[in-house]
């Protein structure tokens, strides 16, 4: 039997791991040592394929890490059992299972395209194309593949620290359509790069470090004027820890009835989440923030410790309230203002962002141009600032990035305008 004959029955023997095999590359992988069987254009097309989808994916040049982590964020009964640190407890039956799986694909994984072409080189038509077709190199496995026989264990530190699937491979999720699905490119703000708002920043930081450690933490609802940095605190924050095992779902607003199954589904990972709920308000007419209150405290379904509550708003009582409502013919006028005020009271840990005040304007100003390293007089820089806020309709930290960048795009004209004269 050749190479690649035995690693086209290797694949289809995968168990624990088979899962790979719906994974694009794998599948064509798959398709195309099988077609080592099959006639010349059969092929021919597997191997233009594959190699498509290879550089597609950015793995032409290293496809044995395209395969291993295939492997490694493949959830399974093994990174199942792994991430909640309970691998030891599988069968032997299976543990044997798991070991031959990835001693397979880690072979697999290293034969190079040259074998897999002389295999097949016995029909005569292919001699015409042979030598021009594209050649991917194999490359090393993934860290955890490197040594055939600490591959276990090696993975099973990673799903301990990491989870197991897609909560091992994303940090940012959202919740669309009753299913937590990964936000590809999440936001990559960092908290280095926040300017100002500390003291406010830190109540959020500590709160989160707290539920990290598994010490008693409080749902935070982070309010105040708009642009001044609230959404983007969650944001760096997940940035700064996701690392120690921290993950976040945003789920929009409309789909807070959903809430209770979006927590069944996270309750048994062995990772921290924070559910961000973003720009929340309601209108006195909108019923729908009795369920938010539910979900706080006081509902039959209780929120799994392994979830904290983030939210944001431009208003610290949430709920839309006019004077004309206060004065109407309500009956019981006071019990309904306690309950539209009740909503802002289950946040356990309520962070006020203020809008900035000229002084705080200008040291975010001056923060931001130092770290674009902005070639400009603080005079000129003061006065821009200022009437660029003005223009604006007021200071806050979003306009001084939209300042500092609004000033990046003219330096750089000027620039090219110089050089081009």
């Amino acid at each position: 039997m050749n190479a690649t004959k035995e690693a086209a029955l290797l694949m289809s023997s995968l168990s624990i791991f088979h899962g790979i095999m719906e994974r694009t590359v794998p599948k064509a992988y798959y398709e195309l040592l099988c077609s080592v069987e099959k006639d010349v254009f059969t092929f021919a097309k597997a191997w233009g394929n594959f190699f498509s989808l290879l550089c597609d994916r950015g793995c032409a040049d290293h496809f044995a890490r395209c395969l291993t982590e295939a492997a490694l964020y493949d959830e399974n009964a093994f990174s199942r059992a792994a991430s909640a640190r309970k691998e030891t407890a599988l069968p032997t039956e299976v543990i044997s299972a798991i070991r031959r799986d990835l001693s397979a694909i880690r072979r697999i994984s290293l034969l190079k395209p040259e074998t897999i072409l002389q295999d097949y080189l016995h029909h005569d038509e292919l001699g015409v194309v042979a030598n021009n077709l594209p050649r991917w190199k194999t490359g090393q496995p993934i860290s955890q593949f490197t040594d055939e026989d600490s591959i276990i264990d090696s993975l099973a530190e990673f799903y301990h620290h990491n989870g197991c699937g897609m909560f091992a491979r994303y940090r940012a999720f959202i919740w669309r359509g009753q299913r937590i699905e990964p936000v590809l490119y999440p936001d990559a703000i960092q908290l280095n790069s926040l300017i100002s708002y500390d003291i406010q920043r830190q109540l959020v930081v500590d709160n989160t470090l707290a539920f990290l450690k598994g010490v008693q933490s409080n749902n935070c609802l982070l309010y105040g004027d708009r642009g001044t940095g609230k959404s983007s605190t969650v944001k760096a924050i997940l940035n700064r820890y996701y690392q120690d095992g921290l993950r976040m779902v945003e789920i929009p607003k409309d789909k807070l009835s959903e809430f209770p199954l979006l927590v069944e589904k996270l309750a048994p990972v062995p990772l921290k989440f924070i559910i961000f709920i973003d720009d929340l308000s309601f209108s006195s007419e909108d019923k729908t923030y009795a369920q938010l209150k539910a979900v706080l405290e006081g509902g039959l379904a209780v929120r799994p410790d392994n979830t904290l509550i983030y939210a944001t708003s431009n208003r610290r009582h949430i709920v839309k309230e006019s004077f004309s409502e206060r004065d109407g013919d309500d009956l019981h006028r006071n019990d309904t203002i306690q309950e539209t005020l009740s909503l802002a009271d289950r946040f356990g840990l309520s962070v006020n962002f203020m809008k900035p005040d000229k002084e705080q304007y200008l040291q975010i100003i001056y923060g931001l141009a130092k770290e674009k390293r902005l070639s400009i007089s603080i005079e000129a820089l003061t006065a821009g600032a200022e009437r660029y806020a003005i223009e604006r309709g007021g200071r806050s930290p979003r306009c001084a990035r939209q300042y500092i960048a609004a000033l990046e795009t003219e330096f750089l004209n000027q620039s090219v305008k110089e050089n081009q004269s």
